[in-house]
C-alpha cells in the first residue's frame, strides 16, 4: 500500500511538475524498437509524464547570489556547482526538482547538467559528443532513473546513470562527463562568493521554494518503482560512488562517511586507481579525487607519485610531504603548491537504492 501511495503521489507531482497535470502531451514517450537498443526494451518504464512534459532548460539567466531571483534558495538548499574559466555557476536543485536537465552553452564548454529527483543522481555530460545537441526529458525510466534524449536527426535515449546511447542511431555511444559539485547553497557560497545562480524567473509558472515530491527522500522510503533492493543501507541515503573501467565500483555512505567528523579522508582504490573520498560535513558533501597529483603547468622537481592522505585540525594532509589541502583537492601551503588532485569524472552522488541497482556487486565502504 506504501508504494502504491507513493507511487500515485509521485505522478500527481510530476503533473504538477509539467504544467498542472496535462496528461496528454503534444509528444508522448516513443518507446524505440528493440532492433535498435542495446538495453532491453522491456526494463523501461512510463514515468507518467508525455516527452518534454518536464522541460529542460536551456542557457537560462544566471544572476549573482545576492539579487532577489535567486531568494528563492535558502541556506540548506542543494545546488550543483561548476568552474568554468574562473566563472563559478549553480544549479539548484529547487530548479532541477521541476526541470531536470539544463542545457548550457559556455565559452569551450557546451554542458548538460542533470538531476533525477528519482534517483538523487546528479551528472554533467559534455554535449560535444553529440555534436551540442541540447538534451531533454524523454519521459521514461530505467530503473527509476531519468531518460534523456538529444534534440538531434540522431535522436537516441540515455540512461542519465549510465550516460549510454541505450537506444537510437548513437547506440552504444558513451557520453562524456564534466565533474561537478554537489553541496549546500551555503557551503558553495562561501568557497565561490562572486558565484552566479540561475535565476528563479525561468520562464515557467514553478514554485521554486517547494520540493515537489512530498516526504519522497526520507532514508527508508521506497523507490517510486518497486526493483533491486539491497538491505545493507537505507533505500535514500546518499552515497558517493565511484565505478571503474573494469566494473569495479565502491560506494561511500553520507551517513558512514560524517561518523569521520566534520572533515574526512578515505584512502581507497577502484578497478587499480588510488582514490580519496573527502567528505566536507558543512556542505553536505562528498567528492571523489584522485590521489596523483597533476599540474597544470611545468613545475620543477620530480612527480610526487600517488599520495596517501590524513585529517589534521579539521584540514586534510598528505603524509608523503605533508602539505596541507583544502577539501576541493588544492593545497594550501607546502611542498606540493602548483599541484591539484584531479576531481573523477566517473564518480557522483545517488541514492542507496539507485546506485546498488545499477552496481549490483558494489562494495561499500562503512568505516
Amino acid at each position: 500500500m506504501k508504494t502504491a501511495r507513493w507511487r500515485i503521489a509521485l505522478l500527481a507531482a510530476c503533473l504538477t511538475a509539467c504544467g498542472g497535470g496535462d496528461t496528454a502531451g503534444p509528444d508522448e514517450p516513443r518507446p524505440p524498437a528493440e532492433s535498435e537498443c542495446v538495453i532491453d526494451r522491456a526494463l523501461f518504464d512510463e514515468g507518467g509524464v508525455g516527452r518534454d512534459q518536464i522541460p529542460a532548460l536551456t542557457d537560462p539567466r544566471f544572476v549573482p547570489a545576492g539579487n532577489d531571483e535567486a531568494s528563492y534558495l535558502l541556506p540548506t538548499d542543494r545546488v550543483v556547482g561548476l568552474v568554468v574559466e574562473g566563472r563559478a555557476l549553480a544549479i539548484p536543485h529547487n530548479i532541477l526538482w521541476w526541470h531536470e536537465i539544463v542545457n548550457l552553452n559556455l565559452p569551450g564548454l557546451q554542458v548538460a547538467v542533470t538531476y533525477c529527483p528519482l534517483t538523487g543522481s546528479a551528472i554533467a555530460f559534455d554535449r560535444a559528443a553529440v555534436d551540442g545537441a541540447e538534451f531533454g526529458v524523454s519521459g521514461l525510466l530505467f530503473q527509476n532513473n531519468l531518460i534523456m534524449f538529444d534534440r538531434s536527426g540522431l535522436e537516441t535515449l540515455w540512461p542519465q546513470m549510465l550516460g549510454l546511447g541505450a537506444c537510437g542511431l548513437r547506440k552504444g555511444l558513451v557520453l562524456p562527463r564534466v565533474p561537478v559539485t554537489e553541496m549546500t547553497w551555503q557551503a558553495w557560497l562561501g568557497r565561490h562568493p562572486n558565484t552566479e545562480v540561475v535565476s528563479g524567473e525561468t520562464g515557467f509558472s514553478r514554485d521554486y521554494t517547494r520540493y515537489p515530491y512530498g516526504e519522497y527522500e526520507r532514508l527508508d522510503e521506497p523507490p517510486f518503482i518497486p526493483g533491486h533492493r539491497d538491505p545493507r543501507r537505507p533505500p535514500k541515503e546518499r552515497v558517493l560512488g565511484v565505478a571503474g573501467p573494469q566494473g569495479d565500483a565502491l560506494a561511500f555512505p553520507f551517513l558512514a562517511l560524517d561518523a569521520l567528523g566534520p572533515v574526512g579522508a578515505v584512502n581507497e582504490t577502484v578497478d587499480g586507481a588510488p582514490v580519496l573520498a573527502v567528505w566536507d560535513r558543512a556542505g553536505a558533501s562528498a567528492l571523489a579525487f584522485s590521489r596523483r597529483p597533476v599540474s597544470d603547468v611545468a613545475l620543477p622537481g620530480s612527480d610526487p607519485g600517488v599520495l596517501t592522505f590524513r585529517v589534521e585540525d579539521g584540514r586534510l594532509v598528505d603524509d608523503q610531504t605533508g602539505t596541507i589541502w583544502d577539501v576541493d583537492g588544492r593545497p594550501i601551503s607546502g611542498e606540493l603548491v602548483g599541484w591539484r588532485l584531479p576531481q573523477l569524472d566517473n564518480a557522483f552522488v545517488a541514492f542507496w537504492f539507485a546506485w546498488s541497482s545499477f552496481h549490483r556487486d558494489t562494495r561499500l565502504w562503512t568505516n
